[in-house]
């Protein structure tokens, strides 16, 4: 891959091949228009999707797994940006929700998350993670691999409303089935931060949001919840891992669960500040949480990165609510 990334960029060209597993870009281009998800970044991307080539996963790569049992977000912008377009940035991370998104809303994409034995399992239970992929679903490559009278009336079908409908459940039990069985020190904590530290310090807020997942980054739920409480994240927002509101005081509390890195720092204290105000909101509070002391002293002893006026809730130490003044 490396080689041909670095021939990409020196030539400015496609170095990758006319079809990937016997499908070509202009069929893709095709079963997009007819179901009205055609532009170029969604056609790149399930093209890159549909590569046959080792897993970018080295992990995956071992168990002979390919590119299109699992790719990453980066892995497809790379693929895109540079394979496909022989350019020297690979397609912009912040724009998932616009080429990647749309497809997984309708189950023309699967999420899928490689576990610790190398293999793919459906859904991202882990929130953030490197390991949180995308393939193409089943039934929605057998169209793109259709013959050519074929191809048109099986796409008709797939988009029926029923079909959908039942497509996309099998898609959410899956995932949900693999979230069971995972719950990672940051998905842990995140839950302990509403549930205890919430609960104890923050009594007359309710929980509006949770950014536990890597994903759709707001369900249908909590977006109905933030709509009854006037609120509206973009993507343009710092997305808090716990956002909470006062009803009778309309102020908003964030809380941020630090097991790696995402401490409340000034900017983005900044950020939730004109995110409240945006909003109209009377203003927001902000607790940044760790699992122990020890966690919150290897991050503090080099960052010391805490906003003024914030708060710090240990995990080990439950009964304490640190506010930060320097």
């Amino acid at each position: 891959m490396i080689a041909r990334r670095d021939k990409a960029q020196s030539e400015g060209k496609q170095v990758v091949p006319d079809s990937y597993l016997g499908v070509s870009k202009e069929r893709v281009k095709r079963v997009l228009l007819a179901i009205d998800q055609a532009n170029d970044n969604k056609i790149d991307v399930i093209f890159s999707l549909l590569c046959d080539e080792q897993s970018w996963y080295p992990k995956a790569a071992k168990q002979g797994l390919r590119f299109c049992d699992g790719a990453s977000v980066a892995h497809i912008g790379t693929h895109v940006g540079i394979l496909q377009r022989g350019r020297n940035i690979k397609l912009d991370r912040e724009g998932r929700d616009y080429w990647l998104k749309p497809f997984w809303e309708i189950g023309a994409i699967e999420k899928v998350y490689l576990d610790s034995n190398g293999e793919f399992r459906p859904g991202h239970p882990v929130a953030k993670s490197a390991n949180s992929a995308y393939r193409l679903a089943p039934d929605f490559f057998a169209i793109l691999k259709a013959t050519d009278d074929e191809w048109q009336s099986l796409a008709d079908i797939w988009m029926s409303e029923d079909v959908k409908r039942e497509r996309l459940a099998l898609q959410a039990t899956q995932a949900q089935e693999t979230s069971d069985q995972v719950e990672t020190p940051h998905s842990r904590l995140i839950r302990l931060s509403h549930e205890v530290y919430a609960a104890r310090f923050l009594k007359d807020y309710e929980v509006i949001y949770v950014d536990d997942g890597d994903g759709d980054r707001i369900s249908e739920a909590e977006r109905a919840k933030l709509d009854s409480a006037g609120l509206e994240l973009t993507i343009e927002d710092s997305m808090p891992d716990v956002l909470l509101l006062n009803r009778e005081t309309d102020h908003l509390w964030v809380i941020e669960a630090v097991t790696s890195d995402g401490e409340v720092d000034i900017h983005k204290k900044q950020s939730l500040e004109s995110f409240a105000r945006r909003n109209g909101k009377s203003g927001v509070g902000f607790t940044t949480t760790y699992l122990t002391w020890k966690k919150a002293a290897s991050r503090q002893s080099a960052l010391k990165n805490l906003a003024n006026g914030t708060y710090l809730w240990i995990r080990e130490d439950p009964s304490r609510n640190l506010l930060i003044q320097q």
